[in-house]
């Protein structure tokens, strides 16, 4: 924490010295090109990202085509304070100024569209995006629910499709890879006067490092967009995505297996079985001082999973199935006094679903889960979600320096729910009876940013966030005594930053959180048997800091480097009498999360480059009680790609943890089962080759 400190000092001071010291000067447009990039996603509107008072991570088109990831935790860990980690094929975790968690925390936008409804969400929501083949990432971190609404507690992560080339062009990527990695990327496009048409496929398949994990992915988009007039566009996107695979995931190895047999794999029998498909239609009809906007949408998932976590306490097959219609409304008009903005807007969703779950009862050989055979049924449900959020967001500039937005959002969701089985009222799957469950929240946010100069700025800003409980923690009751009353979790966060530019080479962003939550939704374990309660905590606090840089050291060598600092702790939990975990921190909750990278460009790669990364995931405590600690890992990664000069041809190479460390993706400790840990994947080397035809800029 103290070289942190030195460093907010330093770059708080280049702030206002190296702009009025002549050194390095440039055009204009060199000299603020990083601060200028234009996001979305903070404001739902096109906005600088200088301007916008709110931490926004951004990946970049060419960023992900450099990398080529086979998973997205490869480009996600670039941000600060952001950790995906990796479970199986292209599932994970999610660690933004939250604990790593499945919780219901993070909010997944495709084009600024939900990828699935608040009823039904799913952690491993970008396995059903298309990140390879993306034009970029957003990633707003902390509350977005003044714009957004449930869900968007952590964080809003916005992939942005490609729009159709101005050009015939087509490209195809071929890659192979340790463990029987096979990937194939291919796109094609072009623009016929006033309309373009662009096309996607990624197909992916690994055996699996661990036994039983094979995997196999496929999804398809297409893209068309359409000029109606000089005022009008449409946007039509279209997607589906199959993925299925062998869930080792998160499944833990006892400590002696984790150090000496870490591709064992407990629960070979688990699966998860997905389909999504999702369509939308964006209208946008401009004028030189107003925007309206209306996008109607269409959602299909479907999930079969035996998860594996449950085998040893509660051993379930079950499915979900949901399907959505939605819109999203807005209309923005500005205002010549103080360049000011006004955007009023509505989001509405329908999404009616249901849950099967059935008993199982497992073969178990030795420490292996073998088979099972279906005892019978457990839950048989229908849940309708529906939601009707108006919002209003509001910008001024009252000084030419000074920019200030507000805004208000109003939430009314709920659920039908049908019970198609009997009210069962004890017991370890107890049934509540068919009710309709309805939340309402108004939702704040107020921010601030002030331009010291062209390039550096300081930034506040002031956030309520909620989330409203999903179907599966309402009415899948398990032992709990009440579900269907759980309390939605609210937060209230602060935030403040500085950013800017120095020596016309180095770009930088400081940010501090204070974060509480109430009535958190969180699981309790019973320590003696293993079984777990969905229940409201009393409440938490997340406050962290987050840094970071990048820098052109020459021509030809790059650094970036992010890092953060943050802490997790339950403020007041008492599950059960006698337990009161007031004051510890969360578990799976790392203070340090860091990722630091060198690259070299050289001019004979024809813009490739060969690129080192290191990795830091902090130390953190493996239960509620902190008796336990995992220690943390450092890991390091190798690529490089080479482009054939104006032949259309690349080559690329990548080698994962190429130390061959040990680390895990996930561990826990309980007294039941002691200390268990989720092994990484080993040293691992994957190689390639790209062709585009068509456009070489």
């Amino acid at each position: 924490m103290k070289i942190l400190k030195v460093i907010c000092v330093f770059l708080f001071i280049l702030t206002f010295i190296l702009p009025t010291s002549g050194i390095a000067e440039q055009n204009e447009k060199e000299e603020s090109r990083e601060l200028k990039d234009v996001v979305v996603t903070g404001t739902r509107e096109k906005k600088t990202r200088f301007e916008t008072p709110a931490t926004i991570g951004t990946i970049k088109e060419e960023e992900i085509a450099e990398t080529k990831p086979a998973h997205p935790s490869e480009v996600m860990r670039r941000l600060p304070g952001v950790h995906v980690n990796a479970t199986n094929g292209e599932g994970h975790m999610t660690a933004i100024r939250q604990p790593i968690t499945t919780g219901a925390v993070y909010l997944y936008l495709e084009d600024g569209v939900p990828t699935r409804s608040t009823g039904f969400f799913n952690h491993n929501a970008l396995y059903e995006v298309n990140v390879q083949q993306s034009a970029g990432v957003e990633v707003t971190k902390g509350p977005g629910t003044a714009l957004y609404g449930s869900d968007a507690i952590g964080g809003v992560i916005n992939v942005l499709t490609r729009p159709a080339p101005f050009s015939p062009e087509i490209e195809a990527t071929l890659e192979g890879g340790s463990y029987g990695y096979i990937h194939g990327l291919l796109s094609a496009g072009n623009t016929w006067g006033l309309s373009g048409l662009l096309g996607e496929v990624n197909i992916s398949h690994s055996n699996g490092w661990r036994d039983g994990t094979e995997f196999d992915r496929q999804t398809t988009k297409v893209r068309w967009d359409g000029i109606i007039d000089d005022k009008s566009r449409l946007k039509t996107i279209i997607s589906f995505s199959n993925i299925n695979q062998q869930t080792a995931g998160t499944s833990r190895l006892s400590k002696n297996d984790y150090l000496n047999d870490p591709t064992l794999n407990y629960t070979p029998i688990s699966f998860r079985d997905v389909k999504a498909f999702r369509a939308s239609t964006a209208y946008e009809r401009e004028s030189e001082s107003s925007l309206f906007s209306i996008i109607p949408y269409a959602r299909y998932n479907k999930m079969d999973l035996l998860p594996n976590w449950t085998l040893t306490f509660d051993p379930q097959n079950y499915s979900t199935e949901n399907k959505s219609v939605g819109m999203l409304t807005k209309y923005r008009h500005d205002f010549k006094s103080f360049n000011s903005r006004a955007i009023i807007g509505v989001d509405l969703d329908y999404s009616p679903g249901s849950r099967f779950e059935e008993e199982i009862d497992p073969t178990k050989v030795g420490s292996i889960f073998t088979s099972f055979t279906t005892v019978g049924t457990s839950y048989d449900y229908d849940a309708a979600f529906y939601g009707v959020s108006p919002y209003i967001h509001g910008e001024i500039s009252p000084l030419e320096r000074l920019h200030l937005n507000t805004g208000l959002r109003f939430d009314y969701m709920g659920y039908d729910y049908d019970n198609n089985l009997s009210v069962v009222t004890t017991g370890t799957h107890r049934r509540p009876a068919d009710t309709t469950v309805t939340f309402t929240r108004v939702s704040p946010k107020f921010g601030a940013t002030y331009d010291f100069t062209k390039n550096s700025n300081i930034f506040f800003s002031y956030n309520h966030a909620f989330r409203a409980p999903g179907q599966g923690q309402l009415f899948r009751q398990g032992q709990a005594e009440n579900t269907v009353d759980l309390k939605p979790t609210k937060a209230k966060s602060y935030e403040v930053g500085l950013r800017g530019k120095a020596l016309q080479k180095l770009d930088y962003e400081i940010s501090a959180y204070h974060m509480t939550k109430e009535d958190d939704i969180l699981s309790f374990r019973n320590t003696t048997d293993g079984t777990r309660e969905t229940l409201n905590a009393g409440g938490t606090l997340h406050r962290g800091l987050e840094f970071g840089i990048g820098a052109a050291i020459t021509k030809e060598l790059h650094l970036g480097v992010s890092y953060s600092y943050a802490k997790h702790t339950f403020e007041d939990w008492s599950p059960r009498t006698g337990v009161d975990y007031s004051g510890n921190e969360m578990t799976s909750a790392p203070r340090e999360i860091g990722d630091i990278r060198f690259a070299y460009k050289p001019s004979f790669f024809n813009g490739g480059r060969i690129e080192l990364e290191y990795e830091r995931l902090g130390s953190y405590w493996m239960d509620d009680e902190n008796t336990t600690k995992y220690d943390g890992h450092h890991l390091l990664h190798l690529r490089g790609n080479y482009l054939f000069d104006n032949s259309g041809w690349e080559i690329f190479a990548r080698i994962i943890n190429m130390t061959d460390a040990r680390f895990a993706q996930a561990a826990s400790f309980s007294q039941f089962r002691g200390e268990e840990f989720a092994p990484g994947m080993p040293l691992s080397v994957y190689g390639g080759v790209t062709y585009k035809w068509g456009d070489k800029k």
